[in-house]
């Protein structure tokens, strides 16, 4: 039960990799209405199931952050050195 990847709901890789194909489709401007609209819903189920696995995992570390009988959570910062402030 560690990894339930079905075709309805793909492992976070496989969404994301799903979301970068629709988007390539969607951006080429080439395709019928109908088609449009089935990417479209497509892609926004991927990315509902995307968040889910993203907030499931953000508990999942926010319980082995858990520091005594006291949850401790801490913020997941990335360490982009960009240079930007914004």
């Amino acid at each position: 039960m560690a990894k339930e990847a079905t075709e309805e709901s793909p492992s976070f890789e496989e969404g994301l990799d799903a979301l970068e194909k629709i988007v390539r489709e969607l951006e080429s401007g080439d395709l019928p209405l109908e088609r449009s609209l089935a990417l479209f819903e497509k892609g926004v189920n991927l990315s509902e199931s995307c968040r889910t696995q993203l907030q499931d995992a953000e508990t999942k570390i926010e319980i082995l952050l858990k520091k005594g009988r006291k949850l401790e959570a801490e913020p997941f910062e990335l360490d982009d050195n960009d240079g930007s402030d914004s």
